[in-house]
């Protein structure tokens, strides 16, 4: 039997108006929800207070940490089988949001531009509008 390979990430799940704070880094096409992969050793919390630092400049209240759910889907441009899991948190952040880093650009987005975002993303989209929390 063939494993299935996860890329393991966190996302931060920012909303406002119904639509949902999402970016884009240099060379891509897509847009992603921002967040990324924890360090050995990280949890959730520090993982994505640190990603979020690095990409958008501001701070993550890690008291404020919400959990809302853990997403799968097929990775965008990888193989077949590689399975991103995508582990979603809302909360709240000081600071003004700014692209930084890898970060070319910020956008928010409505459930009518899903087809602008990975294949885990759209998941998440569907989710989020299913709940009326994205329009």
């Amino acid at each position: 039997m063939h494993n299935k390979t996860i890329i393991d990430k966190l996302a931060w799940i920012e909303l406002k108006d119904k639509s949902i704070l999402s970016t884009k880094s240099y060379g891509k096409e897509k847009y992603y929800i921002p967040g990324g992969k924890r360090e050995t050793g990280e949890t959730d919390e520090q993982a994505l207070v640190r990603e979020i630092w690095e990409e958008l400049n501001v701070i993550i209240d890690g008291k404020t940490l919400h959990y809302i759910g853990t997403f799968e889907a097929q990775a965008h441009g990888h193989e077949e089988g590689i399975i991103v899991k995508m582990t979603c948190y809302s909360g709240e952040y000081s600071g003004e949001l700014k692209a930084s880093s890898e970060i070319e650009e910020m956008k928010w987005l409505n459930y009518s531009d899903k087809d602008k975002v990975s294949e885990v993303d759209k998941i998440i989209f569907d989710s989020l509008h299913q709940n009326n929390l994205l329009d």
